[in-house]
């Protein structure tokens, strides 16, 4: 068999976008090829859960509008297919005087971005939503929410599949080869032919994307981002969700807290490279991943830009005393006796050669192939938005033809 179009990822961006081309062109054969046994084990699972309001976004990116459009389409898509979750909204909280300015321009942002229902508060206004909490002002984000993503993305899976998708799991692609008429994904299995491809491949973008455009300038580094869990007796400590103000010469959010649509209260991420594209604990290495890592250009840059940062993020990765420290930042109240240690993920994030994170979606293509490179948060609340602009750059691929 030869597919029209064979997805490569089985993230819940490329099954946003399978089920997507399938609901808008049901004549096409399509299939995505998935190297886990399941769907939605790496990026997706591990998730924290939220649903993004978009607030953080330079106005007019793709990250803003996708992010703002996806959470409506999210919001409706959960409520069609009564996937629980929560639109809980959540408090970005300034602790000391020099972060009002940064406060001011995320709210600005948000305004510029369409949100609905923002507003700054006193202290006393924060503590009624968060009685814990410490701040001198806070934004309030009422759209905020959160979601199980795997359940999301596996809905996405099941609706493609109804539909009369293939999902071929346990492939993981090794080469790809553009014959005159077709193109052959050489898998672990059996080779996968079709006339298009698109590329989700999450934590390895770079690597299959280099196979159809061997000179782009990027390189995915991985960053491992740790949680801890307050025990069942202190979740009381925060109702929501609670976020500090980012450090702007820093591309994440900061140690926050997320209530969990399963149930739990978590606190996290920090951001640490991670010894292996897939290195879930800090005692994974993939000598050959890790020395490509530390050998590109960019990744060098980028080390020296942050390394004080950097160092601090490392730091709080081997100390429970130092990651309690951020998370008093916001709740003085937390012990250390009052968390363990909870999971982990690891984020994709696009570096060029000059040591930029790509802090946008990036998506590139050739005449047959679409390389979907840098999905950073917020992917995964956006995914139904960024499948449509997958969607909107191969059909008229495929009808050029």
């Amino acid at each position: 068999m030869i597919y029209d179009i064979a997805i490569i990822g089985g993230g819940i961006v490329g099954l946003s976008t399978a089920f997507q081309l399938l609901e808008q062109r049901p004549d096409l054969k399509i299939c995505v090829l998935e190297k886990e046994k399941e769907v939605a084990q790496h990026q997706t699972k591990w998730n924290s859960g939220v649903m993004h309001s978009g607030i953080y976004y330079k106005p007019g990116s793709l990250r803003a509008r996708n992010c703002k459009d996806g959470h409506e389409q999210l919001v409706a898509f959960c409520q069609q297919h009564e996937i629980p979750f929560e639109l809980c909204g959540k408090l970005i909280v300034a602790t000391n005087d020099k972060e009002l300015e940064t406060l001011q321009e995320i709210y600005k942002k948000g305004i510029q971005n369409g949100l609905q229902g923002l507003k700054i508060i006193t202290p006393e206004e924060a503590r009624e939503i968060e009685p814990h909490v410490f701040c001198i002002k806070a934004i309030k984000v009422p759209s905020a929410g959160i979601v199980e993503y795997e359940r999301v993305a596996k809905k996405y899976a099941e609706i493609f599949t109804l539909n009369g998708g293939t999902i071929l799991r346990g492939h993981e692609v090794l080469d790809i080869i553009e014959n005159p008429k077709s193109i052959t994904l050489t898998t672990n299995q059996n080779d996968v032919n079709a006339r298009y491809v698109i590329s989700c491949a999450g934590l390895y973008a770079d690597k299959i994307t280099q196979k159809s455009m061997p000179e782009i300038p990027y390189k995915i580094i991985p960053f491992r981002g740790e949680y801890y869990e307050l025990k069942k007796e202190k979740e009381y400590l925060a109702n929501h969700l609670i976020y500090p103000v980012p450090d702007v010469t820093f591309p994440f959010l900061g140690v926050h807290y997320t209530r969990m649509i399963t149930g739990g209260m978590e606190a996290g991420p920090n951001a640490v490279l991670a010894f292996k594209r897939e290195g879930y604990r800090n005692n994974q290495v993939d000598g050959k991943e890790l020395l490509e890592i530390l050998s590109f250009s960019g990744f060098q840059k980028l080390a020296k830009k942050y390394w004080r940062t950097g160092w601090d993020e490392i730091r709080r990765s081997y100390s429970k005393k130092l990651f309690v420290k951020a998370m008093q930042k916001l709740i003085p109240e937390v012990r250390e006796e009052d968390v363990v240690g909870g999971r982990s993920g690891v984020r994709a994030m696009a570096c060029d050669a000059q040591g930029n994170l790509i802090d946008d979606f990036l998506i590139l293509n050739t005449r047959r192939i679409v390389n979907v490179i840098s999905a950073p948060s917020p992917a995964a609340t956006a995914s139904l938005a960024i499948g449509k602009e997958i969607v909107a750059r191969t059909i008229p691929l495929i009808d050029a033809r």
